[in-house]
């Protein structure tokens, strides 16, 4: 039955090839020789399959977990350098007709405040965001096709794309709505969104379909092969990731890959990003009342395990997470974080009150934008505001292709140092810009090119006098 370019979702996701992975895995989780050249293998840059990738993060010989943890870090430095893009979620509506058992906005819950921006409300949050100094969003929404049809996400798209407040400015909208259908990939696509964004919250079929057991989202079909019609309608960015917690993590990881394996044999590229979120306390869901929630060591080594798997494709993890678990994470293979965010719907320009919460989980990092630009700066990290490739067409194996070659370095780094010089002249503390333009002294000269190192030196000198937008 597997069959990884088949375009049945139950075929390139395999139940029997999962099973046969995980009980092969465990047969070889102490093969020191195998494990040793899976990991010479991994070191070619050109990533693992399912199989292989499962047997590195079963291994329990400590000797060759350093050793993948460490190629975690390197694979990391090598394609992403030492980048953390930025982004910020907001929360259109919670209107949703589905009944996902882990989501308090499923329908019966009847106590959650339900809302739904107004245009003027996601003018106002905007400028809010922007005022931080965000650049690059992830739209969400609940599922609904009447408070949140595909019309309102678009007329959406195009109010946040047109605010210039100062010297702010959204670059980039990312969408993650719910599954839909060619035509409407297509507008989004037309409407100048970034990436596409769908988590599958399990790939087990069975799981998933007593996890929703009411509304559209029911159909593990037409929902786990959502991302073929997304690039069918010309989206060639998209994100995937599960809901660690829901289902056992090795199933989860194993069809994770085996998603990515897809989108590269059928569309030649595989998943722009790959997120990693756990389940959290949120109003009318009790975590702890999942039996598949995973501490932080094993969580530390499936996002290692991940980076050698694909290491072209981004990793992203939110404020779900800790600080404390972000740190770990961020050297193991993570290149992009939100910061300062809000899951209710709205709640950027003002906090939203305690009795009126529409959160879809609870945030466990809490600080705001500039510490968390402070934070990453002083570990070494190059906090970026960079949306250059989308702007400039560099997105599905364009984008890749720049990333397997090298010369992500001659692009992406000095983009990065220039948006964050913009964020700094315009938004930072007094601390963080100290911190910032020592940062990017350092970083300067390491860009390979002396062509574009004189010519980042030459925007940066430009935004300290009020030019912006500069890229490669």
């Amino acid at each position: 039955m597997y069959n990884p370019k088949s375009m049945v979702a139950e075929e390139f996701i395999s139940h029997e090839e999962i099973l046969e992975t995980l009980e092969y895995a465990e047969k070889h989780k102490a093969d020191a020789a195998l494990i040793q050249q899976i990991i010479e293998k991994a070191k070619e840059r050109r990533g693992l399959s399912h199989r292989e990738a499962m047997v590195l993060l079963d291994c329990g010989i400590e000797e060759k977990n350093q050793q993948i943890y460490a190629l975690a870090e390197q694979i990391k430095k090598d394609f992403y350098g030492n980048r953390i893009v930025m982004f910020a979620p907001l929360y259109l509506s919670n209107y949703c007709i589905n009944g996902c058992v882990y989501c308090p906005y499923h329908l019966k819950n009847k106590h959650i405040a339900r809302k739904k921006l107004s245009q003027e409300d996601i003018r106002r949050e905007v400028i809010a965001l922007q005022d931080m100094g965000h650049k690059r969003l992830a739209l969400e929404t609940g599922e609904d096709p009447v408070n949140n049809p595909i019309e309102y996400v678009l007329e959406s798209i195009k109010t946040i794309y047109s605010i210039k407040h100062k010297n702010g400015a959204i670059r980039r909208v990312n969408v993650n709505i719910a599954a839909t259908t060619v035509e409407n990939y297509r507008k989004l696509k037309e409407a100048g969104i970034g990436t596409y964004i769908l988590f599958q919250e399990t790939y087990n079929k069975e799981s998933y379909e007593k996890l929703h057991p009411t509304g559209p989202k029911h159909n593990y079909a037409y929902h786990t092969e959502a991302m073929d019609r997304a690039m069918e309608g010309g989206i060639d960015d998209v994100g995937i990731g599960v809901l660690f917690g829901l289902e056992l993590y090795r199933y989860e990881f194993a069809g994770l890959l085996m998603h990515a394996e897809h989108l590269e044999a059928v569309h030649g590229v595989g998943p722009h990003t790959i997120s990693v979120p756990r389940i959290r306390h949120a109003d009318d869901i009790d975590a702890d009342s999942f039996d598949n929630g995973i501490d932080d060591d094993i969580f530390a080594k499936l996002v290692a395990c991940i980076r050698i798997a694909v290491p072209y494709t981004g990793m992203i993890i939110s404020t779900r997470e800790s600080r404390q678990c972000r740190e770990r994470v961020l050297h193991l293979g993570i290149s992009q974080i939100s910061g300062a965010s809000r899951t209710s719907v709205g709640g950027y320009q003002t906090p939203e009150p305690e009795e009126e919460n529409s959160a879809q989980f609870d945030v466990s990092d809490n600080r705001s934008l500039d510490e968390v630009v402070n934070w990453l700066m002083r570990l070494g990290y190059i906090p970026s505001f960079c949306t250059a490739c989308y702007r400039e067409g560099r997105t599905g194996d364009r984008f890749m292709s720049l990333c397997k070659s090298g010369q992500i370095q001659n692009c992406c780094h000095p983009n990065a140092l220039m948006t964050l010089k913009e964020y700094l002249v315009d938004y930072a503390s007094e601390d963080t810009r100290r911190i910032g333009e020592r940062l990017i002294a350092e970083e300067i000269e390491k860009v390979p090119r002396e062509k574009n190192r004189e010519i980042a030196r030459h925007n940066l000198a430009e935004i300290e006098k009020g030019k912006r937008d500069f890229r490669f």
